[in-house]
């Protein structure tokens, strides 16, 4: 066995001697609930009716009184998100598995999932990162009848995984197994399609023809292909062992789909109480699978996003992860991807290239991951370093992954990655802290010092583009973006206008407590700024004309200020009333209110 890295071992062992009281609190709450045994059949009668009264009359006489496993379904089907339309088959094909292993599944409930692509630069981002708290909480909702012994969970994109596995370690004392749909078939490769929107962006471009492009690029049912949020999440459910091996990039609607859902119900049901093989999910989200998630985030370039979600995902299991952590993970692990928007290819790619089982197999001789991590596959994280293949008879086999990459301008060993170090940095300095995607941004790039042109909102800045006020090196200041302030929205509306100014050859770049998140492009960005303008942060004090250095070879975010002294500034404020309501803003005063920093999860969570 590869002996282990020792940074990543040092950063494991902090990690757990930080979360030790609020693990053991966690672990033992869980194990409380274990030693009670399944719950249903202690229901009171009129409660165990309602619980079986709508079910088919096989699934209801083995509810009533059988002694099989029932599994809880909790979807975030819709048909208007094209990653998650084809979990619209699932159910059926759920139950039927279950019925074929002995066992019972009922859809516990649903969970909200809107699409940051639909909302982006539109209102209704603004209940964006919000909304991952919203669907922790109807996941506890749906799991609150306590009529089961596992679960399973249907989730794919941006909120809606982190937001699911925060509501599933609520019930840490369940089983679970997360099932993905997976990526349309390719489409507009991402390269063009960001030339377009380039070139709508200047004028030379008609609505038509950008339409067009985005139609042909978002085509089809599964996730969009480039390597953002949704499917950095499904590397992560793959990599911290809730997937099944080499599940995560299989198109949707597939033989090889289906199967590979088929098993993740039996073997959903082989892990419960009532099974030989009890693994609670409580048990397998432990400090070893955290740095593992971690390590596979800055392995392929990962989206920004998950240095929130990572945070606040860990926390639900009593464990402490912080930005420091991040960064010192960074320092040893090589970047071996390179998937839109951190090269042309995109995650179809990738899994041709050899996927999932060859990344995993790499880090693992690389001594960069947790081999002893515990899966829903077993005590191995080897166990992934494979691919699925379908046999003649309709069920999955695998065979070792690659021994090298079938594309290595996509996918790279260990050895020869295409850097040495993480695709994410993290930046402090007078400004506060930040995170920063570099694994997009040339090298020359990395550091940029230009005067500060503020703004409180995108639309203030495409209009500044518009008139011809920013054909010049400068940094915008785009701020009142945080959770506090008015959700924290995504702002990739500005990347078409900054990446235009970047092609000309003006030295430009960003600053914001707004987010970016995975499609983070080729602009030097310094995203998630903390302390948060709203919250009388740094960043509140800045006005045009001071000298920003960001700072990416150095983790530093830097202001010289103009004029006068920077300590004897007084924080901006702003009225933004107006942003609060509408598209049910309004609704969301009390999470606002709440909500903790970004470097904390930015979650109206706090850990038990």
């Amino acid at each position: 066995m590869t002996q282990l890295n020792a940074r990543v071992g040092e950063a494991t062992e902090r990690i757990e001697r930080r979360s030790r009281a609020t693990r053991q609190a966690y672990l033992d709450r869980i194990d409380a609930a274990v030693a009670k045994g399944p719950t249903r059949k202690r229901l009171g009668c009129a409660n165990f009716a309602h619980g079986f009264a709508a079910c088919a009359p096989g699934d209801k006489e083995a509810l009533r009184d059988g002694s099989g496993p029932n599994l809880a379904i909790v979807t975030a089907y819709n048909d208007m998100l094209s990653a998650h339309q084809p979990y619209a088959r699932f159910p059926d094909l759920i139950k039927e598995a279950a019925r074929a292993a002995g066992g019972s599944a009922q859809v516990a409930g649903g969970v909200p999932a809107m699409c940051d692509g639909v909302t982006q630069g539109e209102k209704g981002m603004d209940l964006s990162l919000f909304s991952r708290d919203v669907i922790a909480l109807s996941t506890a909702v749906a799991l609150s009848h306590d009529m089961f012994d596992a679960a399973v969970y249907l989730g794919i994109c941006d909120k809606i995984v982190p937001g699911l596995l925060i509501g599933a370690l609520s019930f840490g004392h369940l089983p679970a197994v997360f099932l993905p749909a997976g990526p349309m078939p390719s489409g507009l490769a991402n390269d063009d399609k960001s030339k377009i929107r380039q070139l709508y962006a200047e004028g030379k471009a008609t609505r038509a023809e950008l339409l067009a492009a985005e139609a042909a690029a978002y085509h089809a049912p599964g996730t969009c292909t480039f390597y953002g949020t949704a499917n950095t999440n499904q590397m992560l459910m793959e990599i911290m062992g809730l997937h099944l091996p080499g599940a995560s990039f299989v198109n949707p609607n597939t033989p090889l789909r289906d199967a590979l859902t088929t098993l993740g119900v039996r073997r959903a049901l082989e892990l419960t109480a009532l099974g030989n093989h009890f693994t609670p999910i409580g048990h397998v989200i432990d400090e070893r699978a955290v740095v593992n998630g971690a390590v596979g985030l800055h392995a392929t370039g990962g989206s920004t996003n998950l240095t929130i979600h990572l945070i606040a995902m860990a926390a639900a299991a009593g464990i402490a992860l912080t930005w420091e952590d991040f960064a010192d993970l960074a320092e040893v692990t090589p970047l071996m991807t390179r998937i839109y928007p951190n090269g042309k290819a995109d995650v179809n790619h990738f899994q041709a290239a050899g996927g999932m089982g060859l990344l995993i197999r790499e880090l693992l001789g690389a001594g960069l991951l947790h081999d002893g991590a515990r899966t829903v596959w077993g005590d191995s994280l080897a166990d992934y370093a494979v691919e699925p293949r379908l046999d003649a008879d309709g069920s999955v086999s695998w065979t070792a992954a690659p021994a090298r990459s079938g594309d290595p301008t996509v996918l790279r060993k260990a050895a020869d990655p295409f850097q040495p170090t993480g695709g994410l940095r993290v930046l402090e300095g007078p400004l506060g802290r930040a995170v920063i995607k570099t694994s997009a941004v040339a090298s020359d790039r990395h550091v940029i010092e230009a005067p500060a042109r503020v703004f409180h909102s995108q639309e203030e800045l495409h209009a500044a583009f518009r008139a011809g006020e920013l054909d010049c090196d400068f940094v915008a200041v785009v701020r009142f973006q945080g959770p506090k302030a008015i959700g924290m929205p995504e702002l990739h509306k500005l990347m078409p206008p900054l990446g235009v100014l970047q092609d000309r050859g003006r030295r430009v770049a960003l600053v914001t407590d707004g987010r970016l998140s995975g499609a983070s492009g080729k602009v030097p960005s310094a995203i998630h700024v903390t302390p948060e303008a709203a919250a009388g942060g740094p960043i509140a004090k800045i006005r045009d004309g001071d000298i920003i250095r960001l700072d990416a070879t150095n983790g530093r975010l830097e202001v010289k200020a103009a004029g006068e002294d920077w300590g004897a500034r007084t924080p901006v404020e702003a009225d933004l009333s107006a942003a609060h309501v509408g598209v049910g803003r309004e609704l969301f005063g009390a999470f606002r209110a709440s909500v903790s920093a970004a470097d904390e999860g930015a979650a109206i969570f706090r850990a038990a």
